[in-house]
């Protein structure tokens, strides 16, 4: 079907990535009335965004972005240690092992994170004597992605085929070499992507940290907005770092399934 005109610059084929200049053309549009939605909404409750008071919580706003990547890059290498004994330990042969570590990825992705931020820091780490806000933060980021880690790397594993780990055992492999030939280059490629979106994941569930105190970005900026009732102007200024952080690892996940063919 051919469309006429100026309409050419909003269709492309199917499956077919459209040249530079025409998806710049359609991000503009789209960013335009975005913002347009925005500045009339703001415009109808009479609301004028003031951000003279940045240049005296810069230094506030600077720690609290750093104790969001402290927060999150700790949580995801513990979640991917914990990701990796959960998706092992669910092949366990050892019945008690396996059903254990089911029913943890079954609790853990079937409760909501702020539950699990209340009971982990007000009953276990109060019986326990965890007192530290940012470890139990680390923690309870890590156990809960953790979870979904489990089932990244259980899905990758048993997408394989199994004929290639015989054709493995064919030619002469033992099982350590089945395992560094086959399997792991395999499973990084199908992984990697996942992981990397995960990553963006955490990121943004540590703001609900900021339910215990943990002084990162969403607390930080709480604690400003009830200093200079700057409410809107804080809560639009967190978006934007929000995105600051996880926009890039997007692009980066998206980068990683076309350079490993993650799709196909």
């Amino acid at each position: 079907m051919k469309f006429p005109g100026v309409f050419t610059l909003f269709i492309t084929d199917k499956n077919t990535k459209p040249p530079a200049w025409k998806a710049l053309i359609n991000l503009t549009i789209i960013i335009g009335a975005a913002a347009l939605m925005v500045i009339v909404s703001l415009k109808r409750i009479d609301v004028k965004l003031d951000y003279s008071f940045l240049p005296g919580v810069t230094f506030r706003l600077r720690k609290g972005f750093e104790m969001t990547l402290i927060l999150s890059i700790c949580s995801l290498i513990l979640s991917l240690l914990i990701g990796m004994v959960s998706a092992a330990a669910q092949n366990s042969r050892i019945l008690v092992i396996r059903y254990l570590f089911m029913g943890y990825v079954k609790l853990i992705r079937g409760t909501p994170l702020l539950a699990q931020i209340y009971l982990f820091f007000y009953i276990i780490g109060t019986a326990w004597g965890i007192e530290n806000r940012i470890l139990s933060g680390i923690l309870i980021l890590s156990v809960f992605e953790g979870a979904y880690i489990s089932e990244i790397i259980r899905g990758s594993y048993l997408s394989m085929e199994q004929q290639q780990i015989e054709i493995g055992m064919a030619i002469g492999l033992d099982k350590a070499g089945i395992l560094r030939e086959i399997i792991f280059p395999q499973m990084l490629a199908r992984t990697l992507p996942a992981l990397t979106g995960q990553f963006a994941s955490i990121i943004k569930d540590s703001s609900l940290l900021s339910v215990i105190a943990v002084t990162e970005m969403a607390q930080t900026m709480r604690e400003i907005s009830s200093l200079n009732f700057k409410m809107f102007e804080c809560y639009f200024l967190l978006a934007a770092l929000y995105l600051l952080l996880t926009l890039p690892i997007t692009y980066f996940s998206e980068w990683l399934e076309r350079r490993f063919g993650y799709e196909n």
